[in-house]
């Protein structure tokens, strides 16, 4: 396991994140960026508003994606 910590990032970066991980922008409702994958059955829902997404919200959508921490810190070191 990594002793990297997850750290509030930008929204748009987090979009990157998932889209890198095979996720679509599906719809884009006021503040909220709404994501699918084939295969998964819940969608991502990634608030743009504080720009800065906060890391409860960053683990949910990881945990609904089925990500790992090393798949994600893999993810971010890429971008």
């Amino acid at each position: 396991m990594t002793d990297k910590k997850i750290i509030p990032i930008h929204y748009k970066e987090l979009v990157a994140v998932f889209e890198h991980d095979g996720f679509r922008v599906r719809r884009i409702k006021g503040d909220h960026v709404v994501m699918t994958k084939e295969g998964v059955k819940r969608p991502l829902v990634i608030k743009t508003s504080p720009r800065l997404v906060p890391v409860t919200h960053i683990r949910t959508n990881m945990t609904t994606a089925g990500m790992t921490r090393e798949r994600y810190f893999e993810i971010i070191e890429r971008l």
